[in-house]
């Protein structure tokens, strides 16, 4: 799966649960908020769409066997 900052919350986590930690870490609605795009989950959280985006790319390439 392609991720992009369209990518909701949901799609994300129903193909990398292990995703999750990362997303709460980062202060991100996993729960209600995981209808929202990675981008708008991401401003909600005061974060950077981006640097969340590249976070989460660098923490599935690591969890992969």
């Amino acid at each position: 799966m392609a991720l992009d900052l369209k990518t909701t919350v949901n799609e994300i986590l129903k193909a990398h649960p292990e995703g999750v930690a990362l997303l709460n870490r980062l202060g991100l609605d996993t729960c209600c908020g995981g209808s929202l795009p990675l981008e708008e989950a991401a401003r909600e959280a005061e974060q950077d769409p981006e640097e969340v985006l590249k976070a989460l790319e660098a923490f599935l390439k690591e969890a992969r066997p």
